[in-house]
């Protein structure tokens, strides 16, 4: 009688176990933004803590400052083993927040791997590229307008920089489709075989959650955040009408007809402060977190 009641006590504490690891609020994963570190996440990790107390929280300290320039695709080789290991602790899925650039690492983690994450929180990432004069392009080409940019960035050895691996210039698309090997393979603007696999592993995705605003100041256009871009005259052409929308290249028409994509336009928040804003964090963050 006494080993029949202490099997059914370990069951029910199996069965409790397995319950709150299902039930119990998913792991959330942060990535930094170029030239950024792991305690941009700091203040999200906080918030969260206030409001799930046993959400457990990875801010990932790897290429941070300026290691945050080398190529996107030798970051994400490296990130993705520690996010890799994170999924496979956390076996009934994770949440991504990535911040700016991190945005576009989490891209390329999602599209490269058989993953696990079930909201992919897009904060004012340059989804769709890149082209603008902004503090960062001064601070790393004093002496280079956006325009003359092309000129550094399109070559072999700009592909060495991570900005390069995104810089998408509207008036020489030709030239990025020849020398872009990120953001033009990873958006289909550029065949490649592997944009099956891409687009496979894009769909296991539950949820994409895209912030950006209008007073950003960085991201440029703004509506990169959204997977919007400048045409050949920089008039913004919104998500639904990109081309990569249309054909559904890599499984964004999918999860948009799905009703699996959030947008969220907030005025009034510059580049710097997005992981740092409360409301941000309250109106389009925390609702996800379940």
């Amino acid at each position: 009688m006494l080993l029949v009641i202490v099997l059914q006590l370990s069951i029910l504490a199996l069965l409790l176990t397995a319950n709150n690891v299902t039930n119990g609020p998913k792991a959330i994963v942060f990535i930094h933004g170029i030239l950024g570190n792991y305690e941009e996440g700091t203040d999200l990790q906080r918030w969260v803590e206030e409001v799930h107390p046993d959400t457990p929280f990875y801010s990932i300290a790897l290429y941070q400052r300026l290691n945050s320039l080398v190529p996107l695709w030798k970051q994400i080789e490296i990130i993705s083993k520690d996010v890799v290991g994170i999924m496979n602790n956390h076996t009934d899925g994770i949440h991504l927040i990535c911040f700016s650039q991190g945005g576009l690492i989490c891209r390329g983690i999602l599209s490269t791997t058989r993953h696990n994450v079930d909201t992919f929180i897009s904060l004012s990432s340059p989804l769709a590229g890149q082209y603008g004069d902004t503090a960062y392009l001064k601070y790393l080409f004093p002496e280079l307008l956006k325009s003359e940019l092309y000129r550094l960035l399109y070559t072999k050895e700009g592909q060495d920089l991570s900005i390069g691996n995104y810089w998408k210039d509207p008036h020489h698309l030709e030239k990025y489709q020849k020398y872009s090997n990120f953001l033009a393979p990873l958006n289909n603007d550029t065949n490649t075989p592997k944009m099956g696999e891409y687009k496979q592993n894009f769909l296991r995705l539950n949820r994409l959650v895209l912030i950006g605003g209008p007073d950003d100041g960085v991201i440029t256009p703004w509506q990169s955040s959204h997977f919007a871009f400048y045409n050949s005259e920089e008039k913004v052409v919104e998500i639904e009408q990109q081309r990569y929308f249309l054909e559904d290249s890599f499984g964004l028409k999918t999860l948009f007809n799905q009703r699996k994509v959030k947008i969220y336009v907030i005025p009034g928040v510059q580049h710097i402060y997005w992981h740092s804003n409360r409301t941000v964090f309250n109106t389009a963050i925390l609702p996800w977190l379940i």
